[in-house]
């Protein structure tokens, strides 16, 4: 099979397309066809060494992936892992390759409804944006809820997934086309990033009061933004750091208006919950299927150029998701 195999943690340029042995599943693995994979910030952060998750060298990367079941391995039992189903799954790393394998709780069966293109940029984003806003912060109807990067991957579906649970959705990204983009998927306010009176704007949006969550992948600059325009008991949802800032948070400020601030790692939920991430994609899937989310794609990129698909991300020259396109023919969103 083809594989795009990181060969060295410098970047980009560590990895290279190779031929590989078809992989054979194990207990309690199947083995998928891959027809598309998602790109993520955390490929790029695992290319360079630098994700909390570090596999030894050589490896093949790609945390999310859409495909057909080809091969079952002794003692996977899960519901829909039968040969011929098709199916997302989440991964270590493994899926930027023709075949695949993952395990059987990572599996999750695909309504016929769903291209495996939009499958493929679902996992992690919606997965994410889901279980940061439902399970952590508890976001409440009529709460007002600030979503920071709101034109990336992650962003983006937290945009959907708060609007869905009711919230009134305030969402910022860097230049006005960006905020506008948030705004077509549900954004009630979009902000430019880099205004210099966004503090004072969004205080004005809420009448003085602040904000009752922030969804932050960004860090930096926009969470120590955060922290001023958190109301009280407000919660601040910690997702990542794109801006390449990892914050330090004054206790004080958490103390005087009593905020939380609260990590999120959805991938640490397949060791610790699997049953409850599971059953996130039940109520995603309901949302997709009732028009309520609608994932964005903005660039299919096939795997021989898949270099493209990490550069696009890097350079931030990508709105939505980045996803590569494994198996000729898939069709797209919107068949």
């Amino acid at each position: 099979m083809r594989a795009l195999v990181c060969e060295q943690t410098v970047g980009i340029e560590g990895v290279a397309l190779r031929q590989l042995r078809d992989p054979e599943p194990g207990a309690c693995h199947v083995r998928i066809d891959v027809a598309a994979a998602g790109v993520n910030f955390a490929d790029l952060l695992m290319l360079e060494g630098k994700y909390q998750d570090r596999p030894a060298l050589p490896f093949v990367p790609g945390l999310e992936i859409a495909g057909t079941i080809d091969k079952v391995g002794a003692g996977a039992i899960m519901g829909g892992v039968e040969p011929g189903q098709r199916v997302l799954a989440f991964l270590d790393h493994g899926g930027f390759a023709e075949k695949t394998l993952a395990r059987a709780e990572d599996v999750i069966p695909i309504p016929d409804d769903i291209d495996d293109l939009t499958a493929a940029a679902m996992a992690l984003t919606y997965g994410t944006a889901f279980g940061a806003l439902s399970w952590r912060a508890q976001l409440l109807p009529g709460e007002v809820l600030l979503v920071h990067g709101a034109a990336g991957g992650v962003g983006l579906a937290a945009v959907e997934v708060g609007r869905a649970l009711g919230a009134t959705v305030i969402a910022t990204a860097r230049g006005s086309e960006r905020a506008a983009l948030a705004r077509e998927h549900g954004a009630h306010h979009a902000l430019d990033s880099d205004d210099p009176e966004l503090r004072t704007v969004i205080k004005d949006i809420t009448g003085g009061r602040g904000v009752d969550v922030v969804f932050d992948p960004v860090g930096g600059a926009m969470f120590d933004l955060s922290l001023r325009v958190t109301a009280w008991e407000g919660r601040i949802v910690v997702v990542g750091f794109a801006s390449g800032v990892i914050p330090q948070i004054p206790a004080n400020l958490l103390l005087v208006k009593n905020v939380s601030a609260m990590g999120f790692f959805w991938g640490s939920y397949r060791k610790h919950d699997p049953g409850r991430l599971r059953e996130s994609f039940e109520q995603i899937f309901e949302w997709l299927e009732e028009g309520k989310i609608r994932p964005h794609i903005s660039d299919v990129i096939p795997l021989d150029r898949a270099k493209d698909a990490f550069s696009l991300l890097k350079h931030r020259r990508s709105t939505g998701k980045v996803v590569v396109q494994i198996a000729a023919g898939q069709a797209g969103p919107g068949r």
